[in-house]
């Protein structure tokens, strides 16, 4: 109970911090809107073998791994306001609060998720003009399966800051890391036109898993074995990822 009532007191907190500047959501969604307005209309004759024969099953094909986009790149970058916290004293000055330390992280994670969700949330309504047509009740699952991933991402972010309190250090090792889980996802093709080596690769990747199942509930597959799949795979990462990086986050500020 303690932890769950300091996790929305810190949550609280961070959500008002980030509507004070809400230009980064603003920021956040321009570069996937440029992508739905000007490269995903060029999709429709490259996904033909996969089926799309409109505009609207080429959006249902590409606008899930889009969403995946935004929250992996977007989490894996959470880490550098908490470096900025750290370099401000912010998170030095929390010891002397009866706030639980797990709290601290959880409820930063948490607000990052949520943001996040929001720009979800926005670049799907921007895509519905577009012909993308999704099911309630699976668009909703999605939105779960993104939170998950926003908020793994988010947590591995914020371990790789704790363990690399350097922006110059962070910042490659960030970027070393996001480029071939995003290119093994299949977020801006799907995997199934790339040769079966690749495939194969991109089998032990788990946000692969995830951007499938994404694809699947888009497609209106909600019992696609595939989307179960992605669900424990990220649930699984995502308890481990929380636990590891609030390991470290209590190790700094004990």
């Amino acid at each position: 109970m303690k932890l769950a009532r300091d996790t929305w007191l810190v949550f609280q907190r961070q959500v008002l911090l980030m509507w004070r500047t809400p230009i980064w959501i603003v920021i956040g969604i321009t570069q996937p809107v440029f992508y739905l307005l000007l490269f995903a209309p060029l999709l429709k004759k490259v996904l033909a073998p996969m089926g799309a024969t409109s505009y609207a099953e080429a959006y249902q094909i590409y606008v899930p791994g889009l969403l995946a986009v935004l929250c992996i790149f977007g989490g894996l970058y959470t880490g550098f306001s908490l470096l900025g916290e750290l370099k401000a004293g912010i998170i030095e000055r929390s010891r002397v609060t009866p706030v639980s330390r797990l709290a601290l992280l959880l409820g930063r994670a948490l607000r990052e998720t949520v943001g996040l969700l929001v720009q979800a949330v926005i670049i799907t309504l921007v895509a519905l003009p577009f012909g993308l047509r999704v099911d309630p009740g699976s668009l909703l699952l999605a939105y779960l399966l993104l939170a998950l991933l926003a908020l793994m991402t988010s947590a591995i972010s914020y371990g790789i800051a704790l363990a690399l309190p350097n922006d110059a250090a962070m910042a490659p090792v960030v970027n070393t890391v996001a480029q071939p889980i995003g290119l093994l996802s299949g977020v801006l093709l799907p995997l199934a036109l790339a040769p079966m080596w690749l495939q194969r690769v991109a089998e032990w990747n788990p946000f692969y898993w995830a951007v499938e199942g994404m694809r699947a509930l888009f497609s209106g597959h909600p019992g696609d074995s595939v989307v179960w799949q992605g669900l424990l795979i990220v649930t699984v990462l995502t308890v481990a990822a929380v636990f590891y990086s609030a390991r470290l986050f209590s190790a700094r500020i004990r």
